[in-house]
């Protein structure tokens, strides 16, 4: 009986510190669109990060990887130094993991991505999505779990469920394909602004 207890208490704990509700949103994956040109470059230099993979079930959020997540999040946030493209490259688009400490939103995604699939996350749980921020194009990575989707953010360390943004979702990676991307259909691209 004290072992339910205790595992009541953590879930508890785990779904208040997440802020999921049972009935957690989920981005709809509509039909294939076109990739993003920095993506479409990055996926050239680097073949084997943007092929087919198998899709698998949502990652189970369980309290070890929701630490995981929001650890990523928190790390990366305060390991990169926000610099445009322009700045760093000399390209106006230009997709990379940093190496040098400084980049824009997509540099922050792919660092965050690679550490969340070196821990164990698969390909189709880890999605780069483009999203609409005040009407500027914008770039972060969605995690699909067993409790929704949430969204890892450089612009806030708060992982937080897709319909508690406020953004506007555009399109993101195909979940059976990292170098394809299809649009976000329907009612889940205006999740968040009801």
């Amino acid at each position: 009986m004290r072992k339910f207890a205790v595992v009541a208490s953590v879930a508890a704990v785990l779904a208040a510190s997440v802020g999921v509700a049972e009935a957690a949103q989920r981005l709809a994956a509509g039909g294939l669109t076109s990739i993003p040109y920095g993506h479409l470059e990055f996926c050239q230099r680097n073949r084997g990060q943007c092929g087919a993979h198998r899709v698998l079930p949502p990652a189970a959020l369980t309290e070890a990887n929701w630490r995981k997540i929001e650890r990523v999040n928190r790390s990366v946030n305060a390991a990169i130094t926000p610099k445009s493209d322009i700045e760093v490259y000399g390209k106006r688009d230009y997709w990379t993991i940093p190496a040098n400490g400084m980049g824009d939103c997509e540099d922050y995604v792919l660092l965050k991505r690679a550490k969340l699939l070196a821990s164990g996350f698969s390909a189709s749980q880890l999605l780069i999505t483009m999203v609409r921020n005040g009407g500027e194009a914008h770039i972060v990575l969605t995690v699909r779990t067993s409790k929704g989707d949430f969204v890892l953010d450089n612009l806030r360390n708060d992982v937080l469920p897709v319909e508690r943004t406020g953004y506007h979702y555009v399109k993101m990676q195909a979940p059976n394909h990292s170098g394809r991307w299809v649009a976000i259909s329907g009612r889940a691209a205006e999740i968040a602004l009801k």
